[in-house]
């Protein structure tokens, strides 16, 4: 069940349920009911707060077992991407350093 999985990553994570609610900006009373299976089909962008928070793919709290490399990422590259996230990086800020490293390396090739 998809509410035993996140209570399951929650309390990996150490965080308390108000904790979680809270950073993902989901309403807690929603969540407690979901991890006690009284809800059973929350939404996609649901999901997708929590899986943020918790630093796991969806697919990690929809499925029973979740295939090494299903991401698509080998696993360094899959931990280094969390790194990212956890060290409070944002999209914007990591797309400007691609582009960056993207030019940089344009000018050492010409």
């Amino acid at each position: 069940m998809i509410g035993e999985r996140v209570k399951k990553y929650r309390q990996e994570k150490g965080m308390s349920l108000t904790e979680l609610a809270e950073r993902a900006g989901v309403a807690k009373s929603y969540l407690s009911a979901l991890e006690r299976n009284i809800q059973q089909n929350p939404s996609v962008q649901f999901l997708e707060k929590v899986a943020n928070e918790l630093n796991i793919t969806i697919d990690h709290l929809i499925k029973d077992t979740v295939e090494e490399g299903e991401s698509g990422l080998d696993s360094e590259w899959e931990n280094l991407v969390k790194e990212a996230m956890s060290s409070g990086i944002s999209k914007e800020e990591f797309k400007n350093f691609l582009e960056f490293n993207k030019w940089k390396m344009k000018k050492e090739d010409d």
